[in-house]
């Protein structure tokens, strides 16, 4: 059992470090097309149901800060797109890795994290506001069965090890 917890332990503290190599060292190119279609079928019912019609042409930067991952989100002729950070975005969203894998597996609600500044929104406050409803009604079972299970998996070792610390 110690074993286990050591491991969990070093998933979740290192993890981050881990995640960030690619991020590093896989070319934009090839990033785009994997978070794009990531994005897409994540939002595919809200795409086909209009409910991202709001975000039209708007610039959504998302901010992992701990992986130093930087991407510009856009809604545009029905589907998410990702450009890299380049241009001012309307609303930024930012924060750790762990944070946002907690949100994703419905471990912390995101109101919580908003207010504790672990997950930080910047810019156009309404829009923020806006993705930030938006995000809570996702329904993160619709996932592919095997990352839905990643993202249950990693969001309970991550509130495992955050108790652990208090």
């Amino acid at each position: 059992m110690a074993l286990l917890q050591t491991l969990k332990h070093h998933v979740v503290s290192q993890g981050p470090r881990l995640a960030s190599i690619p991020i590093k060292w896989v070319p934009f190119v090839l990033q785009r097309p994997v978070l794009e279609l990531a994005l897409n079928q994540l939002f595919s019912e809200a795409i086909h149901e209009g409910e991202l019609d709001f975000l039209q042409e708007r610039r959504v930067t998302l901010q992992v800060q701990d992986i130093a991952g930087n991407w510009m989100i856009t809604y545009r002729n029905g589907k998410l797109c990702v450009a890299e950070k380049g241009q001012a975005s309307d609303v930024c969203f930012s924060g750790h890795l762990n944070d946002f894998i907690v949100m994703m597996g419905r471990r912390e609600d995101p109101d919580t994290l908003f207010f504790q500044r672990r997950l930080v929104i910047e810019g156009d406050t309404q829009l923020g506001l806006e993705i930030k409803n938006l995000l809570d009604n996702i329904d993160y079972d619709e996932l592919p069965k095997p990352v839905h299970q990643l993202i249950a998996l990693a969001s309970g070792w991550v509130m495992q090890q955050q108790a652990a610390l208090i």
